[in-house]
């Protein structure tokens, strides 16, 4: 399932099919709801913290089944969130490294000690996935889908890049810069496009050479710094 099914089925189960009550649910607008399934994304961090029941492993690959098979109704839903489930930082390798890097990037690449050693590890169960790292994301390009400061969630992908979903976002990594941007073939032969979310004037997509690009990380989620 792609995240638009994934949300629909989202809206069909928790809201009985309504997208006004799937945003007051999750605390944010129906306009909010109605652009994810636009654009064919969603807020994992926020559905997993307020849907009641939800298979992490469904809601990160859209595989399996949507909840927990020892799932059991509960009549207020501010009472599933279990603390345990919340993300939390720790030493002791529990969950996903957290790489105080901006963007993503060839931590091999870098001259910063910083960026080979993980500063602790991020122990969020949706994420807890071999070859998964955190980093940062700074500036404005991908607002409302990824914000200013927040941590985002990726993984290394080894496929050419020509293969790999269109439309997604990824981290791209060349010798030069880290960015993050929705992807898609260019016009031009041996290029790939890159177009950032925000619609303002000073946000353009981009048309780079393939052959400058060094890595290719998936984007698998984000969320606001809660620690």
């Amino acid at each position: 399932m792609n995240k638009k099914d994934m949300l629909e089925a989202l809206i069909d189960h928790f809201a009985n099919g309504v997208k006004s009550q799937m945003a007051n649910l999750l605390g944010v607008t129906p306009q909010a709801v109605s652009t994810w399934l636009i654009r064919n994304t969603f807020d994992l961090e926020l559905i997993y913290s307020k849907c009641e029941g939800i298979n992490p492993d469904w809601l990160l690959t859209g595989q399996g089944k949507m909840l927990k098979s020892d799932y059991k109704p509960q009549t207020n839903k501010q009472d599933v969130v279990e603390k345990d489930n919340l993300p939390k930082i720790n030493y002791d390798y529990k969950g996903a490294p957290y790489y105080n890097v901006d963007f993503i990037g060839g931590f091999d690449l870098v001259l910063n000690d910083q960026t080979r050693t993980p500063d602790y590890y991020i122990n969020f169960p949706p994420y807890n996935k071999e070859g998964v790292v955190w980093c940062n994301i700074t500036g404005h390009s991908m607002e409302p889908e990824l914000n200013n400061g927040d941590f985002i969630a990726m993984k290394e992908m080894y496929s050419p890049i020509e293969y790999l979903p269109a439309g997604e976002i990824y981290g791209i990594v060349t010798d030069d810069y880290r960015t993050v941007k929705r992807i898609q073939l260019s016009e031009k032969e041996g290029f790939v496009r890159l177009i950032p979310t925000n619609k303002s004037p000073e946000y353009k997509t981009q048309d780079i050479p393939i052959s400058m690009i060094r890595k290719v990380y998936a984007v698998l989620g984000s969320m606001h710094r809660v620690f």
